[in-house]
Formats: C-alpha cells, sequence, structure tokens
C-alpha cells in the first residue's frame, strides 16, 4: 500500500512547495510591485506544468495510462486543495482575501496548466515511442516475428 500512495504524496508535496516558495518570494521580494507578482505567479503555473510533464514522461514509460493517470490526477487535486485553501496563510491572507473570482481564477489556472503539462509530457512520450503501449508492441512484434513459421501439410 506504501508503495502505491508515497509517491502520490511526494508528488502531491513537490507541486505545494512550489506554491509555497512562489508565495514566499513574493511576499518578501515583491511586495509592491502587482506586475511582478503577476509574472511570478505566473512561473510558478509553468513550473507546476513542466514538474508534471517530466512525472507524465517518467512514469509513463514504466505503467500504462490506466495505472498512473489516477495516482497523477490525485496528487493534482490533493495540491490544489492544498494550494487553494492553505496556500495563503502563507501570505497572512485566507481563500477569499481577493474576492471569488481570484479564486476560481486560480482554480482554473491550476488545473490548466496541470492538464496541459500531463499532456504534453506524454504527448511526447508517445512521440518518441517510448511509452508503456508502444514498447509492449514492438516487444509482442518481436517474439511473433522471432518463433519459426509452422509448415502446414496437405
Amino acid at each position: 500500500m506504501r508503495q502505491r500512495w508515497l509517491p502520490v504524496g511526494v508528488l502531491a508535496g513537490v507541486l505545494f512547495a512550489v506554491n509555497v516558495v512562489a508565495r514566499l518570494v513574493s511576499r518578501f521580494a515583491l511586495d509592491a510591485d502587482a506586475e511582478m507578482q503577476d509574472r511570478l505567479s505566473l512561473a510558478m503555473f509553468l513550473v507546476i506544468g513542466i514538474v508534471l510533464g517530466l512525472v507524465a514522461f517518467v512514469w509513463g514509460r514504466r505503467r500504462p495510462v490506466e495505472r498512473w493517470g489516477g495516482d497523477v490526477a490525485l496528487a493534482i487535486l490533493g495540491a490544489l486543495v492544498l494550494t487553494i485553501f492553505v496556500g495563503p496563510f502563507v501570505n497572512g491572507d485566507h481563500p477569499f482575501s481577493n474576492g471569488a473570482g481570484a479564486f476560481f481564477s486560480q482554480v482554473w489556472l491550476y488545473a490548466g496548466f496541470s492538464a496541459g503539462g500531463v499532456l504534453l509530457g506524454y504527448l511526447v512520450l508517445i512521440a518518441l515511442g517510448w511509452d508503456h503501449r508502444s514498447q509492449s508492441l514492438k516487444r509482442y512484434a518481436e517474439t511473433k516475428l522471432s518463433k519459426p513459421r509452422r509448415v502446414v501439410r496437405r
């Protein structure tokens, strides 16, 4: 059980840590500059997308998408909940301090960059032919070609 859920928890923790680091940099280094805070927020979402793309690339090589897809989705959901409801307390705010529009905007940005990162990582993996399915089809074709042809008598 631990082998299955430990990577999911670690991935959720890494995604939340990226958010905490961005919030701390925003709080201490960029306190007054709203434009730089927006750029930092965009950079945070890009880093989250890149991390998830790399995870999809690595996990997609070893396991079928049916096994790792749910794990990644659960990690994203856990990190999203932590980011939305716990993350604002790092800055000394609360989740709805900027209004419901900013709250839901953050939810949609997080979901979009997460889905885009996973999709891009997996599509690159498929394009290279290194995904689990392509490799299993390659192994199947090699075993079929390695068997000698049966002679049929009439």
